[in-house]
């Protein structure tokens, strides 16, 4: 996969581990372990390069079935907030949205914590709260391929080769389709969405 290789190249550091525990999975991670491991990046790091790395080191701890649960719980958090919505946050805040870039935002939202992505979650203009001025782009592709790097890292295989896509079916391939019901052409439409990320952000 080219943005695998492109971001951790040919560097794999096998840990010892037991080997039968190398089997497809559907089962994500519990969702407190999932939470307090990004709840931990955030405290020890002030900026995404840095959170990255902590995630990764974090995540290589787990077993591999839990580094997979790991990438699982992600695809089912991106999966329950693909919606009109979350999409106008995205748009107001980064100036436009494609849909690469709307999985980048998503991931953004995750990373920045249980509370904010339930939050966003329930009503996308409470991130309002996380507008930075120091931030160009409010995304976060890396945080997408943290669990593949800790997977590399301590088996040296793929993690994408052990989920059980017969049985895990919230993720990328499955998303629904979505109703608009904003467009950048009507303004009003976003502000009715979020509109305090509207009025801060948005420029006509």
């Amino acid at each position: 996969m080219g943005i695998f290789d492109k971001l951790f190249g040919k560097r794999v550091t096998t840990r010892n581990f037991d080997k039968s525990q190398l089997s497809k999975s559907a089962e994500m991670l519990d969702e407190n372990i999932y939470w307090n491991i990004i709840t931990t990046s955030l405290k020890k790091t002030d900026n995404q390069d840095d959170q990255e790395q902590s995630l990764i080191n974090e995540i290589e701890k787990l077993t591999p079935k839990e580094i997979i649960g790991f990438r699982l719980r992600t695809d089912k958090l991106l999966y329950d907030t693909y919606n009109s919505e979350i999409w106008c946050a995205g748009y107001i805040m980064n100036g436009g949205c494609s849909d690469d870039s709307f999985e980048y935002f998503r991931n953004w939202v995750i990373s920045r914590g249980k509370e904010t992505y339930y939050k966003a979650k329930e009503n996308p203009d409470s991130l309002i709260s996380e507008v930075n001025g120091d931030m160009e782009y409010y995304d976060f592709e890396g945080f997408w391929y943290v669990a593949l790097e800790a997977f590399n890292r301590k088996t040296g295989k793929d993690l994408y080769d052990y989920i059980d896509n017969d049985n895990f079916k919230t993720n990328e391939g499955n998303y629904p389709q979505i109703n608009f019901n904003w467009e950048e052409e009507e303004p009003e439409s976003m502000r009715r969405i979020c509109p305090q990320l509207f009025d801060k952000l948005w420029e006509n």
